[in-house]
């Protein structure tokens, strides 16, 4: 098979100028001259037939063309970093620092990561549980999983799930739906002040006077209050499940509330392009919240759910 192919410099130096904005800044990264990394430019920008950039008196402004070029780059770089490192391992010890909110590690996280790990034995995982994003510095860390709107300025961010929010009471409380909740029952998260304006609103009520009688920092603080009798709380659907699970908390059935915030992976702006276990790690994060969104909603239908072979992992691992 005959490959249409630009040789593979040309396209590390395309990929490097557009991530970090100048022809200087990527040779730095290569290792290489500014002055040979605008040749390969030149040269890819020659064969192609198209400007993959404007040149500006400082910097670069990536082209229409040259966006539409570069995510299939990215994606093929990507790609062929993870099935490098997955079929032929780390060379030596490798360490992945992930920064995460604490709600996250706890109540999802931690109970899949030995998968990850057992998989891959050659890795060192250093598991960072924030409350706050400042925790780590982000140049120490590898993997960052925030929870908000997806405009932080410092990264870009890749939206990895947007669970739908769900009102969990204990077991044997006597709350049915919104009208059963006073201020003392509401337990309110700090971050996500508008849920209960939203859930009273769908309800055609107004949000009880004096607010809620309970704030706390995150979620795994919250389910455990409910789960010790105490009120009620929304709380992220896939949070609730592991309480769920054991018979901690009980969802109120019918009481769905959309989420305008959700979790993403973020790459600070200001790092080179990832390593090959970073990509490999958020390949098989992003697998494992996709496997499970489309095992619920199949259930949700009364249909078996269809796995997608997993991207992530030597062969040996999949099926």
């Amino acid at each position: 098979m005959s490959y249409h192919l630009p040789p593979l410099p040309w396209l590390r130096a395309f990929e490097a100028a557009a991530r970090r904005g100048s022809f200087a800044a990527a040779a730095n990264e290569l290792a290489l001259t500014s002055a040979a990394v605008s040749y390969q430019v030149r040269a890819l920008e020659s064969q192609l037939g198209y400007p993959l950039f404007e040149r500006l008196a400082r910097g670069l402004r990536v082209t229409d063309m040259g966006k539409a070029y570069l995510i299939p780059v990215r994606q093929a770089f990507s790609e062929l970093s993870i099935s490098t490192l997955s079929i032929f391992g780390p060379e030596g010890e490798t360490t992945l620092n992930i920064r995460v909110p604490v709600s996250f590690a706890v109540l999802w996280l931690t109970p899949r990561l030995s998968e990850f790990a057992k998989a891959h034995p050659g890795f060192r995982i250093r598991l960072f549980s924030a409350i706050w994003a400042d925790a780590l510095p982000a140049d120490k860390t590898d993997v960052d999983i925030r929870f908000g709107h997806g405009n932080w300025p410092d990264a870009s961010a890749q939206l990895l799930v947007n669970d739908p929010i769900v009102l969990v009471t204990a077991p044997g409380s006597r709350i049915k739906g919104p009208r059963d909740i006073g201020p003392a029952e509401m337990i309110q998260i700090m971050g996500v002040e508008s849920d209960w304006l939203r859930l009273f609103e769908s309800a055609g009520m107004a949000l009880p006077a004096g607010g809620a009688g309970i704030i706390v920092d995150t979620s795994l603080a919250a389910l455990e209050l409910v789960a010790s009798g105490h009120g009620a709380a929304l709380v992220l659907s896939r949070f609730a499940a592991a309480y769920e699970a054991n018979g901690r908390v009980r969802r109120v059935p019918g009481i769905v509330v959309p989420q305008d915030q959700s979790h993403y992976l973020l790459t600070p702006n200001s790092l080179d392009a990832p390593r090959a276990e970073v990509l490999l790690f958020a390949d098989w994060l992003r697998q494992k919240l996709q496997d499970e969104t489309s095992q619920a909603i199949s259930q949700s239908n009364g249909k078996p759910a269809l796995r997608r072979r997993s991207s992530y992992g030597p062969p040996s691992h999949g099926k």
